[in-house]
């Protein structure tokens, strides 16, 4: 596990991390998901295939999950105890926007704070077949995660940003420091 950057916002350490998201032992890790819950390629495909085909199966009987909302289901053979489904995307594989990532985060962290977990992991939402940028990505999370913070009180400790390679983790150390 490489840390390429951390900061605490409100009392909750953000740490950025270039690591594989589903070896994280973490009490729960996001799922850009689908509104389907269709679990195929990307981070959902690798959840699914370290974690389990139980989870798609236990995500499918919430579906449709619209934008702006999450569910959360066992984590399965993965080390979390969670997985939070947070649809960037109506449909498999179908491109995305910086205002569909915010709603995506803040409904993880929703959930993440009616589940009572103390530690998250975020893999880059919509940087994949979403198609945003890395920039514009970390840009939405980080802004989202701050303003989430900046208005209740949580209990949270520590919020992973993962990134799939040194160039994500540098983007999302960029706007950690820009807020």
């Amino acid at each position: 596990m490489k840390e390429l950057c951390s900061s605490i916002f409100y009392g909750v350490v953000l740490r950025v991390l270039i690591e594989d998201v589903t070896k994280l032992v973490v009490d729960a890790i996001v799922n850009p998901a689908n509104s389907l819950m269709v679990m195929g390629g990307g981070v959902a495909g690798a959840i699914k295939r370290v974690g389990g085909e139980e989870i798609e199966k236990e995500a499918m009987r919430y579906a449709p999950v619209s934008i702006g909302k999450a569910v959360a289901t066992t984590a399965g053979r993965l080390p979390a105890k969670y997985v939070i489904h947070s649809p960037t995307m109506e449909k498999p594989a179908m491109r995305t926007t910086v205002d569909k990532v915010s709603k995506a985060v803040l409904a993880a962290l929703e959930k993440a704070l009616e589940l009572g977990v103390k530690s998250i992991a975020f893999p880059g939402m919509g940087t994949g077949v979403g198609g945003l940028s890395y920039s514009q990505a970390a840009e939405a999370m980080v802004n989202t995660i701050k303003q989430f913070l900046s208005s209740r009180r949580v209990p949270l400790t520590t919020i992973y940003l993962v990134a799939i390679d040194e160039e994500l983790a540098k983007e999302f150390c960029k706007a950690i420091e820009k807020h």
